[in-house]
């Protein structure tokens, strides 16, 4: 197996910034948009709250977070930034944390 892999960590909000849930159908369809293209993801239902502040205010968000391990190449990371943009969008965020780092798969 090729050590050239990363790892990409999606955090998706469970509510709206209003406050109204995101649907659940919907956070689903992202985790299935990552495997229908790269064939594998795990989902972490485990709540991660997460605090920012934007314009003088604090912020507190529930979170769920997707992992997906792929091999490390710009057709890949130019996946997740386009995952990233549409999901931004349709769930109406001012920002929406994809992380990624290299790892060793052994």
């Amino acid at each position: 197996m090729s050590s050239n892999w990363r790892r990409f960590e999606v955090l998706l909000p469970l509510q709206f910034n209003d406050g109204r849930d995101i649907p659940p159908d919907w956070l689903a369809e992202a985790v299935l948009e990552i495997v229908d293209h790269f064939g594998a993801a795990s989902y972490e239902t485990q709540k991660v709250e997460g605090h920012w502040r934007h314009g003088g205010v604090v912020y507190r968000d529930d979170l769920v977070k997707i992992v997906v391990d792929v091999p490390d190449s710009a057709d890949n990371r130019g996946w997740l930034r386009n995952f990233k943009a549409r999901w931004k969008t349709r769930l109406d965020q001012l920002e929406l944390w994809v992380v990624s780092y290299t790892i060793e798969v052994e």
